[in-house]
């Protein structure tokens, strides 16, 4: 996620410093899809005007129409990992980043997930990735869920995943990892047991750092 922010960071970036607001405001309207005003998108998330202006060119510039498809969003994915298989991680993350179930992504989706991802509290960035694992929305992560998920990110790092992996990897990895959240041993993971058991995790903590000054 943070190679997809600082690639749209790159572009935008290349194109004219000066801008005004009668600019941006005719650039919103030039697409299919009109986003709703800087002044919301600023109170509805952790978000200046002008890093919005900054993230919308980029979005537009990716997405023309204003909204982004699965596939299309598998394409644009896939870029940053050339030598896996992104399709399905990218299945699992577009379904998160779509909240609203409409089978797109909207600039308004976008940025309310980035702002999370990237300049939300410890408490909102495991909620939403309590979210992304909880593939059917049932409010619990069983093992067969993250099992997926897990798998999806070994398929997507191909030859990067060193030393090379056995086929059973990813389900070593989960149970491990479900063993040490799944507190009461009744065979799914609940919201309350992934954050403390992610808190608890002093990687898992320092990850959530990574991208916080990336825009």
């Amino acid at each position: 996620m943070g190679a997809v922010v600082g690639t749209l960071t790159m572009q935008t970036k290349q194109r004219r410093p000066s801008r005004d607001k009668a600019d941006d405001d005719l650039e919103m309207t030039m697409v299919c899809h009109r986003p709703e005003g800087l002044d919301q998108l600023e109170a509805q998330t952790n978000f200046s005007k002008r890093e919005l202006q900054v993230l919308y060119r980029g979005f537009k510039n990716e997405c023309p129409s204003g909204v982004v498809n699965e596939e299309t969003f598998k394409q644009i994915y896939s870029q940053f990992f050339p030598h896996g298989d992104a399709s399905t991680y990218a299945h699992y993350l577009f379904n998160a980043f779509d909240a609203a179930h409409t089978g797109s992504i909207k600039f308004e989706d976008f940025v309310t997930a980035l702002s999370i991802l990237l300049r939300g509290t410890v408490t909102e960035k495991l909620q939403w990735t309590f979210n992304l694992y909880d593939i059917n929305r049932d409010g619990y992560i069983n093992k067969e869920e993250m099992t997926d998920i897990v798998r999806a990110i070994y398929d997507m790092m191909g030859k990067y995943t060193y030393p090379v992996l056995k086929t059973d990897a990813p389900r070593q990895h989960v149970d491990a990892f479900f063993q040490k959240m799944d507190k009461n041993r009744d065979g799914v993971v609940t919201l309350d047991e992934f954050i403390l058991s992610c808190q608890e995790d002093e990687n898992i903590m320092r990850s959530l750092q990574l991208f916080e000054n990336v825009i």
